[in-house]
């Protein structure tokens, strides 16, 4: 269990479901605040489910913030095993939604699995995170009524920084041709990134992470790859590379340095700060010339 530095006289304790809504609410309530991460850096965000023992650690939370839009499958089943008055704050509810439809923008993703989904990793755009500070700063105020100046504060000041990154990002990948603006992921996980700053996105295999892909669908993602003139393809930092490294080794194409997909990563990688600094500075050194 993550506790911030004067969690023992901290106003309020809560819960994250994930390392970025763990640093958000870090950011926005300050001292204030007590922060449970039930996920840890270096978990599986799409696999994850509370244990006995991370139940127990939430005693005394007075609500569980998620990332929300079906990331965390389990949230049905947590608000059960919560004691009356604890609700469960999806952070990502009133944050416009990507959805995955076959002949949009997500070129090579399962058609069964793509049509109607939406993209849970809505935390890639600095834009989205700084809305997501306000919603953080207006439940911890309802929590926590006389620290609300102090969470009204605490929310401009996290949203004005994560503006400062959309435009530290701007800056960095300016010097990429718009023709050479696309983002050629293993999974589906960047799109809300893609948007943000004028990429196309081609996410190799999807959403899931256990797909069997036959070798036509890998002959079918060569056959895009090299029509499309691609410079770089980006594994990420917590996928097999098998199926990325066969189609490198078919195509010629340049390697990435893995791009943090979940922000789960150890260290830094657990911060929006971090996994996003990370990530933009990975795509200028793939894609500028």
């Amino acid at each position: 269990m993550l506790l911030p530095a004067g969690a023992a006289t901290a106003a309020v304790k809560v819960a994250a479901t994930h390392p970025l809504i763990g640093d958000l609410l870090r950011q926005v309530g300050g001292g204030r605040v007590a922060v449970v991460d039930l996920l840890k850096p270096g978990g599986d965000a799409h696999h994850f489910e509370p244990t006995a023992s991370d139940l127990r650690e939430l005693r005394g939370a007075a609500a569980v913030f998620a990332s929300g839009k079906h990331l965390e499958s389990y949230l049905d089943k947590l608000g059960d095993s919560l004691g009356a008055g604890v609700g469960i704050v999806e952070v990502g509810r009133t944050i416009p939604s990507l959805k995955l439809e076959p002949g949009s923008e997500v070129f090579l993703c399962c058609p069964s699995h793509a049509k109607g989904g939406i993209d849970p990793h809505w935390w890639h755009s600095a834009e989205n995170m700084a809305r997501a500070a306000r919603v953080v700063g207006d439940e911890l105020a309802r929590l926590d009524p006389p620290g609300a100046a102090d969470y009204k504060a605490g929310a401009t000041a996290t949203a004005k920084k994560m503006l400062g990154l959309k435009s530290w990002a701007q800056q960095r990948l300016a010097g990429i041709p718009r023709g050479d603006r696309k983002l050629v992921t293993a999974h589906a996980a960047f799109g809300y990134l893609a948007r943000e700053y004028g990429f196309k996105f081609i996410p190799i295999l999807g959403l899931a992470r256990e797909e069997d892909f036959s070798p036509a669908y890998i002959a079918e993602a060569v056959k895009t790859i090299r029509s499309q003139k691609i410079r770089a393809v980006f594994p990420e930092d917590q996928a097999n590379p098998k199926i990325i490294s066969e189609i490198i080794r078919e195509t010629g194409v340049r390697l990435g340095q893995p791009l943090i997909a979940d922000g789960t990563s150890p260290g830094a990688g657990s911060t929006f700060e971090g996994m996003f600094r990370h990530n933009i500075e990975t795509v200028v050194a793939g894609l500028a010339p």
